[in-house]
Formats: C-alpha cells, structure tokens, sequence
C-alpha cells in the first residue's frame, strides 16, 4: 500500500478507529453493570469498582513501554499481539465465575492488550498521514471514536446486559476484536522494526510500580486512611527513583523508556495536562452517575444506558462538527470551550440532579458534558503528538496514551471512592461531593489549557529513518 493512496489510507483508518474504539467502550460500558455483575458473582459495588479502575490502571502502567516495543517488534506485529490478549480476556470475563476470573480477564489481560495495540494506532496514523490536514482529520476520526466509545459504553452495554446478560456483553467486544484484526490485515508498517532496539526493563518495571501503587493508595482511602497515605507515598517515591534513574542512563549515553527531553515541551506538558483532565471528567462522571442511578435510584441497566445516551449523542455531534471548527478557530479555543461546557455541565448534574425525583434532570448536564468532550479531545491530541518529529512518535504516542488512561483509571479512582464511601448511609452527600471534586478537576484543566499557545510552533524537522522499508 502506498502512503499517497487516499483510498488505501481510509482502509487502514477504520481497523484503526475501531480499535480505539472499542477499548474505550470496554473503559465504561461496565458501568451500567454494577448491580448484574454485583448479584451475579457473589461481589459488591466496590468490587466492581476495583475491577473498573484496575483495567484502566494497567492500560496506563503499560502505555509507555508499549509503545517503546513497537520499535523492536514492529507496529504491526505489536497492534495485532494487543488484539489478540486483548480478545483471549474478553471471553475470559465472559465466563468468568467470579470476581477474581473477571479481574484476570478484563483487568489484566484486556488491559495488557489496549497498552499493546494503542500506541500503534496513533504512531500508525502520524506516519502514514504526512499531510498535516490529513493527519488532523484522521486524529480526529479515531479520537471522536474513543470518545464516542467511552461514551457509548452504558448505553450499549445496558442494551446488552438487559436483552441478554452482562456476559453477552463481553462477547461483543471478542466478536469486535475478529473483525478487526481481519481489517488490519491491509495494514503495512511504513517502517521494518529494529529487533536491536534496547528495551528499558527496569525503567517499565518501576513506571508500572509507582502508577499502580499510587491509584490503590487512592481506592484503600475508604478502608483505611493510614494504609492509603503510605501507598500513595510509596508510590511517589518509586516514580522518583524511576526519574533519577532515567537521568542516570541518559548521562551514560544508554536509551531509558522514556527521554525526559520529551518532558520539556511546554506545549506538549500542557496538552497531556488537559487530556488527563478530560478523561478523568468522562470516566468519573460515567462511574458516579451510573452508580447512583443504579444503587440509589434503582434504575437497571438498560434504564441508565438510555440516560446516558445524552452524553454519546452530544460527544458524536460535537465530534462530527471538530474538523469544520478547527478551520475556524484554534485548537486552544476549541480547548477552552470545551472545558467551560463540561464544568457547566457537571454543575447541572449537581444542582438539577441530586434530589429530584425524574431521571430526566439528568439529561441537560450530561448532553452538555458530551458536547464539551467531543468539542475538545481531538484538538488535545493534536496538540500533543504534532509537538514532536516523526522519530519521537513512539516516545510521545506511549507517554501521551499513558497520561489519558491515568486520567480515566483516576476518575474511577477518585469520584468513585468518594460516592462508595458514602454510598448507603448518606448517598445524596457522597454524590454531590464527588461531582463537586470533579467539578474542581475541570477548572484545573481549564486552567492548562489558558496556558497553551495561540498559535503553537510546528515541530523540528524529521530525521529521516534510516531503517529500510517494511516489505510486508
């Protein structure tokens, strides 16, 4: 396939999209499930809860040196491994016996997956799309997509769950991975891999460490507050020791996980600010709402999942709508904006929501935070991997990967914590708290994104690679 073909590059984008899609589908469809899944396996909404924030805490843990293993093993080969571990999890969790089955099936292995075939989406769409038109356009197809899908999850998932089960639901996603990979068949990598590229080991492994230490401090501050405390200080320390030791192998010249230069692009920092912000605003409004709804307001599945329809059809207008507005006015406004719409948004939900009686007071707040999320996920990735040459695409697509799903692992984490702590002896309280905290989440993102530039510079100019061509 050639890199020019319009048609050729439109074949390879839909494999591509779908797989950012339905990793984040599986992100929140288990939402609407928590009292099926609860009832089923014997287990209780925090259980369900761990299961959630675990799966996106490995897809965060794992982003980074999945996307440094695309340049020994190739893009290609890295993409297909990922869907693959990905669909072996899915229907492990669709025969799941009980809660320890389901966390080794949708936490693990489906999160090991996504850290697999993620960063290949988005180093895979920068090297073939070169036009910078084409490449915006093409970011925006597969961020409306992950958007759209996270946003979808309860709606689809309810339809699921409630025609079927709560198991069927995983094995749409393993029927949407077969389809996939058959579609990526098509797919060539525009560079052959480097099977002498040095792999940081231990540089991974306290990555890894320090980020899961540091979400599970957040999820044990319901059981004890002392434990968390030391966990989330453990975990600072190894991410400390895991920055002094990648200054130490860049000194000696050797190659860490991850360059800490990437880290001195003010409007790269700043753009992974705004896009961790935002997928913790979406995955924990998702988790708060949908826990509500079902445990407090006895709702079931398919009744929140049509609740949430809200949020997916403001994200797909708004989404659909990105490529005409980025024509007429900047990536940073298009920021901005969409950060005071989901703000406003999230304070709808908590001044026409809580108490009311009918389940539509919902539907204002969270039409407006889909509008305000489709407004501005594309223009944050575009921000962040158009900051960088062509040769750190593998660098920046891990980092920036990690930063979003750290953001939705901790939306989980945090929102969710909050409303379970509270969650049978002062419900109305707990949720009015944890949308406050998020509320507060999106003004520091507003915040960052008052700090990007008006015009940002484009990147230095690409070194050319000097590996051959990819022959298959």
């Amino acid at each position: 396939m050639r890199a020019d073909s319009a048609r050729g590059l439109r074949g390879v984008l839909v494999p591509l999209a779908l797989a950012q899609f339905i990793c984040s589908f599986a992100g929140s469809n288990m939402n609407v499930m928590i009292n099926d899944i609860s009832t089923d396996l014997n287990t209780s909404v925090q259980g369900v809860q761990v299961a959630i924030t675990l799966f996106l805490l490995v897809m965060a843990a794992l982003m980074i040196p999945g996307g440094k293993l695309t340049d020994r093993y190739g893009r290609k080969r890295c993409f297909l491994a990922g869907l693959i571990i990905y669909g072996i999890g899915a229907l492990l969790s669709a025969v799941s016996p009980g809660l320890g089955i389901l966390i080794l099936g949708n936490s693990i292995f489906e999160g090991v997956g996504t850290a697999l075939l993620i960063p290949p989406v988005y180093i895979l769409t920068t090297l073939l799309f070169k036009e910078m038109t084409s490449r915006a356009k093409a970011f925006g197809i597969i961020s409306a997509l992950g958007g759209i899908g996270a946003a979808a999850g309860p709606l689809l998932g309810g339809l699921i769950t409630s025609a079927i089960s709560w198991r069927a639901a995983f094995g749409f996603q393993a029927l949407v991975i077969v389809v996939i990979v058959l579609l990526s068949l098509r797919i060539k990598d525009p560079v052959a891999p480097d099977p002498t590229r040095a792999f940081d080991t231990g540089g991974a492994v306290l990555s890894a460490v320090g980020l899961v230490l540091l979400v599970l401090g957040i999820l044990a501050t319901d059981n004890s507050l002392w434990l968390a405390l030391g966990l989330v200080v453990l975990g600072a320390l190894v991410l400390t020791w895991f920055v002094f030791a990648t200054r130490r192998k860049e000194r000696a010249g050797r190659e860490p996980l991850v360059s800490l230069s990437l880290f001195r692009n003010r409007t790269s920092n700043l753009g992974m600010v705004t896009q961790n912000a935002q997928w913790l605003l979406l995955s924990g409004v998702s988790f708060v709402v949908s826990a509500y709804l079902q445990v407090v307001r006895g709702f079931d599945a398919i009744e929140t999942g049509v609740i949430f329809s809200a949020t997916t059809l403001g994200l797909m207008v708004s989404s659909l709508a990105a490529a005409r507005l980025a024509r007429r006015t900047s990536q940073r406004n298009l920021i901005l904006v969409g950060f005071v719409l989901t703000i406003v948004g999230v304070a709808l939900l908590l001044v026409m929501a809580s108490g009311s009686a009918t389940p539509w007071s919902f539907v204002p707040g969270l039409l407006l935070i889909g509008v305000g999320l489709g407004t501005m996920l594309t223009p944050s990735v575009n921000v962040v991997q158009s900051s960088f040459p062509d040769q750190q695409q593998g660098e920046i697509s891990g980092v920036s990967r990690s930063v979003s799903n750290l953001g939705s692992s901790l939306g989980t984490a945090i929102a969710g914590t909050i409303l379970v702590a509270g969650l049978t002896a002062t419900p109305e309280r707990s949720y009015a708290l944890a949308l406050a905290v998020l509320a507060v989440i999106g003004v520091a993102g507003l915040i960052a994104a008052l700090g990007l530039p008006r015009h940002p510079e484009p990147p230095p100019a690409s070194v050319a690679p000097t590996a051959r061509p990819a022959q298959n």
